[in-house]
């Protein structure tokens, strides 16, 4: 358990980046986009972090 809440923190927080930075990219600078990248990067690193944490445990 302690393997994927840490594993949690470095990928939610790195997917969350990758889709804010994407969001502006695009061209979307108000607060709504942004806000709704990081939840999405979030939300999407739950399973990459549980299948990380698994292919390590392995």
């Amino acid at each position: 358990m302690f393997l994927i809440m840490a594993l949690y923190f470095v990928v939610g927080t790195s997917l969350a980046g990758i889709f804010i930075v994407a969001a502006l990219t695009a061209g979307m600078t108000t607060a709504q986009p942004i806000i709704w990248a990081a939840i999405i990067g979030f939300v999407i690193s739950i399973p990459a972090t549980w299948l990380l944490a698994k292919k390590l445990r392995a």
